[in-house]
């Protein structure tokens, strides 16, 4: 019987799709939290319940699709200024996953989250407490439903909690297995149950702080006239010409046991890969960066963003390397190198600052500044609050040079600039203050870079932030087609891969820029976690691809 409950209980309301909206930015948006007396009626029970007091339909006739309501969370309850006083002497039912289980003699305290927030909530059960006789399976990860009413806490970790009148068991959790205890572990340790890490407060909170950052930047260009373009994940171009792409190939075929057979690999007359067998009829990859095609776009609507995961096969096992990322790349049409930088450093203050993740996420801010990096908080209000600067990398180079300071990586005109001497910049050149280095030489920039007048740099720009180093990188693109060209040239790429985008300069071809920024990288710079493979929910490393 309680098998069956609970299986019941599982099953969501059926939702309706929402109506037709007036603007794209509409369907983004998320509702803001309405007073709670003013909230609808809550969904509570199951489709089961519901059908139960609705008038049986014909098989002929269907059954109407019943309405979508937002579920009521803990964040709804503990998430306003009042930490959920005003819910006091309401009844509710909550569903989440026990995070720890105290009993005592006469009561038993059970702390319940379901991700909405940092906060648990504090459930109080009694031997009176409907369900109580499952008390011994509400362990430590095991997922419960909780109805009751919300009192004042007599405890002082907290202003409410909820007195139980019943108690519900959706799904048990083996104590003795369950990988995550109240105990401390190490993140390293957290990585290995990637598909687990996510019921702690760490990883709760940037998976929320991450979400945030997602939807800011979606509002922050939708709300200045850019259109969101879809780059494709496969292609045969090489954006920034190294190399170090992955393959995409049918060539590999699985049906032979063990796997295919070198020997089956199709070849040409002198050895080679014959790709014109493969799916594709040549050579194809994972994209390391949407750019190129965005660049298509922005020479039709003008101002356009990109938002999706990139590829990179390079070897590098680090904390700041991820083989699969993600990217936001805006490209600016009728623009130059001064636009893109006013447009990287605007964006960077509104996505950081007091319009969001400080205002919006405040509890697992607070949660960062106290556990991951003290000082956090005041750092991104700096970003918001300090004038960025910009200089040439030929003045940077100078400043570091004239530092006196012992690199362990050597500086000289050419070289690029290393994650030790950006954080140098930024963080003690000029005090925690975002800097923008431009003009770079072109020897150690991609092809599409403009070229400036000297013959020797090209309009690129870095924005350098503390802690971090080059959090973004951008340029004014090379609009003029016989200096791409010769770019082309010069960096031993075939034209004929990028004939369309040469097209574009054969046609209408316009001044414009663009910049990329790494989004696991701006989670890091805003939660302070120090290792990249923290920052997204299922790292790809090189010889790791779990999960």
């Amino acid at each position: 019987m309680a098998a069956a409950a609970a299986s019941r209980l599982l099953r969501l309301a059926p939702r309706r799709l929402p109506g037709p909206r007036c603007s794209p930015l509409a369907a983004l948006s998320l509702p803001q939290r309405t007073p709670l007396s003013a909230a609808p009626a809550r969904r509570r029970f199951c489709a089961a319940a519901q059908a139960s007091a609705s008038a049986p339909a014909t098989a002929a006739a269907g059954e109407a699709v019943g309405e979508f309501r937002r579920r009521l969370r803990v964040a709804d309850v503990k998430g306003a200024e009042d930490e959920g006083a005003a819910w006091v002497g309401k009844e509710l039912a909550l569903r989440g996953w026990v995070r720890t289980c105290r009993a005592q003699r006469t009561v038993t305290f059970v702390e319940v989250n379901d991700g909405s927030c940092l906060s648990n909530m504090q459930c109080v059960l009694t031997p009176d407490t409907e369900g109580y006789d499952q008390i011994d399976s509400v362990t430590t990860g095991a997922s419960v439903l909780v109805e009751g009413v919300v009192a004042s806490s007599q405890g002082g970790k907290q202003k409410v909690e909820l007195k139980v009148s019943k108690i519900t068991v959706i799904g048990k959790s083996d104590p003795t297995s369950f990988p995550i205890q109240k105990k401390r572990a190490s993140r390293e340790f957290l990585r290995t149950v990637a598909h687990l890490r996510p019921r702690t407060n760490t990883f709760g909170a940037v998976a929320r702080v991450r979400n945030a950052l997602a939807y800011a930047t979606h509002k922050f260009f939708q709300d200045n006239g850019f259109v969101w373009v879809s780059s494709p994940i496969i292609t045969a171009s090489d954006c920034e010409g190294a190399g170090e792409q992955f393959y995409v190939t049918t060539l590999l075929s699985n049906s032979a046991e063990g796997g295919c057979l070198v020997s089956d690999i199709p070849a040409t007359k002198d050895g080679r890969i014959d790709w014109s067998q493969d799916f594709f009829c040549k050579p194809a990859f994972l994209t390391v960066s949407g750019q190129l095609n965005g660049e298509t776009y922005a020479s039709a609507l003008s101002d356009i963003y990109t938002f999706g995961p990139t590829f990179r096969a390079e070897n590098s096992n680090t904390a700041r390397h991820l083989a699969e990322f993600w990217m936001i790349e805006p490209e600016l049409a009728f623009a130059d190198l001064s636009d893109d930088m006013a447009c990287a450093t605007a964006y960077l203050q509104y996505v950081v600052g007091v319009k969001y993740i400080l205002e919006n996420c405040k509890e697992d801010m607070d949660f960062f500044n106290t556990w991951v990096e003290k000082g956090i908080i005041d750092r991104l209000n700096d970003v918001v609050e300090k004038n960025f600067v910009h200089l040439s990398y030929s003045d940077a180079v100078e400043l570091l040079l004239g530092s006196k300071k012992k690199f362990e990586f050597p500086v000289k005109w050419g070289l690029d600039l290393q994650s030790e001497h950006e954080r140098y910049i930024t963080e003690v050149a000029f005090g925690g203050r975002p800097v923008i280095i431009r003009d770079y030489p072109k020897e150690i920039k991609a092809f599409y870079m403009r070229q400036n007048d000297d013959g020797k740099t090209v309009a690129a720009m870095d924005l350098l932030v503390p802690r971090v180093g080059e959090l973004i990188g951008g340029s004014q693109r090379e609009e003029r087609l016989d200096h791409l060209e010769a770019r082309l040239d010069e960096q031993n790429l075939n034209k004929d891969s990028y004939w369309w985008y040469l097209d574009l300069r054969r046609y209408g071809s316009v001044p414009h820029a663009g910049f990329g920024l790494g989004f696991e990288r701006l989670v890091q710079f805003a939660t302070g976690i120090d290792n990249i493979r923290d920052a997204i929910p299922f790292p790809r490393v090189p010889g790791s691809a779990e999960f």
